[in-house]
């Protein structure tokens, strides 16, 4: 996890900020986990930063016993020089809250395992918030937790608030304020990783049993569903604008899916092996063209939305009905993903993509499962265009239909395959990376974009920072122009700034 505070209070040197002296001071804070053991460091993260973190000079180091962290979160919100909230979860399925400044500050959650005695896959900040966060399990359960109340010291009792097909939301029950304040069931085996949309607004989630879930947090409502082409979903991204999630999983693919469309749009084949991260580049990902060129009643869907959610006239995305993107050659969206096959990828989405193209099969469909009802050509909404309204199932039931002797999640895998939840491998375009490269010796399972570099770190403890190509500054001169940037050829610029040898990055660092 990394956090940033502001430029550090030497940027100019290009040393990471002292410590344990400079804690309050500005700058990155990285916090990382191996077997046991908990680390905090100062970041390096920084254009013109030439120096690798100092492993003799830890902010903090913690070593736990009977259990191990699995998974942690700096609170984005809330962070500043006087306080810096972190969120840990561990594999007997605890959770601490911690603050690197405040000492003293220190929770434990579901200490008795009363909540969940699972492993805890994922945690996560609510969006903007000082003190609610989710804190997913290998349960498939997902609760939500605010760090000013205590854990009740009995097993938790709930009622049923929302049921659709493949999940519930449960409220506890509790006189006083406790954790945690709700349960949501999602689908069958682990709960693998959850992300919220740029809005805040919508919640993603992947599952063992290989569905995309999205839901509209506040009123717990089912927005859109997707599933693998086999095998369980590792990870889950949002675009920058919203409008596209990416998977990686066991099917050894990235799948783009649009929420404004409810579909599947693409495929990425590259990796060898299960696909661990997928991270959108916001820094190349021309995001603010599309979000311009889509209109300006975003501000006003919204607000229809919380008043009335369910309804029929809203798009796919839950109320917000977003104009069909623009149609110039310029729309690109990067985004990278990161595999048990120690391979780095990069993919571009382009227009050439992204708009719709007749089917390339005749594809089968699941009664009322998104994407056969008929895009409408116009909203409700004074005749503005749209993506059209939900469909029947999800607009109204707000449930998927089981296919004859489904489970839980009501998705058998093989009556599934070559609908509209689940094309087969020929009816979606199926995307090239524009690199592909091997970067460590073990499997990869961190990938963060950064302004002036990429982060990865992978299964041995190997953390590396890669400079962006035209970011790395060889002279005084490009230092003060701030001459360099990202180049327009992507395989170019790519295979320049990451070598086989982290050590051989320009601004490589290792840990």
């Amino acid at each position: 996890s990394l956090v940033r505070l502001g430029e550090p209070d030497n940027a100019g040197s290009g040393e990471p900020p002292a410590t344990p002296a400079g804690l309050g001071a500005g700058g990155d804070r990285v916090c990382f986990n191996l077997g046991r053991e908990l680390y905090f460091y100062p970041g390096c993260c920084r254009r013109g930063s030439q120096r690798s973190i100092d492993l003799n000079k830890p902010i903090d180091k913690r070593i736990y016993k009977g259990t191990q962290p699995t998974c942690h979160d700096f609170n984005q919100f809330t962070a500043a020089t006087e306080t810096i909230s972190l969120l840990v979860g561990f594999s007997a399925g605890q959770v601490q809250y911690l603050d690197l400044i405040k000492k003293g500050t220190s929770k434990l959650f579901n200490e008795e395992r009363l909540i969940d005695k699972t492993k805890v896959t994922y945690l996560k900040w609510l969006p903007e918030s000082e003190s609610l966060f989710l804190a997913s399990h290998a349960s498939g359960h997902l609760y939500l937790y605010n760090v000013g109340h205590p854990c009740a010291s009995a097993p938790p009792q709930y009622s049923l608030l929302k049921q659709g097909e493949g999940f519930a939301v449960y409220a506890a029950k509790s006189k006083a304020p406790r954790n945690p304040l709700a349960k949501w069931a999602v689908g069958e085996g682990p709960l693998n990783e959850f992300a919220f949309s740029p809005d805040g607004r919508h919640l993603a989630c992947v599952s063992q049993d290989g569905c995309l879930r999205v839901f509209h947090f506040d009123s717990m409502l089912l927005r859109g569903l997707m599933k693998s082409y086999f095998g369980g979903l590792l990870c889950v991204c949002w675009s920058p604008d919203g409008r596209y999630v990416v998977t990686g999983g066991e099917d050894d693919l990235v799948t783009v899916w649009s929420f404004t469309e409810g579909r599947v749009v693409a495929r990425g084949h590259g990796h060898k092996s299960w696909v661990n991260a997928v991270a959108f580049d916001p820094y190349t990902t021309r995001a603010e063209e599309v979000a311009a060129a889509a209109g300006g009643d975003g501000d006003r869907s919204g607000e229809e939305e919380e008043e009335e959610p369910e309804a029929a006239s809203t798009g796919p995305a839950g109320g917000a009905a977003l104009s069909p993107l623009p149609k110039a050659a310029s729309v690109t969206y990067r985004f990278g993903s990161a595999g048990q096959d120690t391979q780095f990828c990069l993919w571009d989405l382009t227009e050439d993509v992204l708009t719709p193209h007749p089917p390339l099969a005749r594809t089968r469909t699941l009664p009322g499962t998104p994407g056969t009802t008929p895009p409408a050509t116009s909203s409700s909404r004074g005749g503005e265009p749209g993506p059209g309204a939900l469909p029947r199932s999800l607009s109204r039931s707000n449930s998927l239909p089981h296919p004859a002797g489904g489970g839980k999640a009501g998705l058998d895998p093989a009556k599934v395959l070559g609908t509209a939840l689940c094309p087969r491998i020929h009816e979606v375009p199926l995307l090239e990376p524009l690199v592909c490269k091997k970067i460590a010796q073990e499997r990869l399972t961190v990938l963060l974009f950064l302004e002036d570099c990429i982060v990865t770190a992978c299964q041995e403890g190997l953390i590396c920072t890669w400079a962006r190509p035209g970011k790395a500054f060889t002279d005084e001169t490009e230092a003060q122009t701030g001459e360099g940037s990202w180049p327009r050829s992507p395989s170019k610029s790519v295979v320049e700034g990451i070598s086989s040898q982290p050590g051989n990055s320009p601004s490589g660092t290792v840990v």
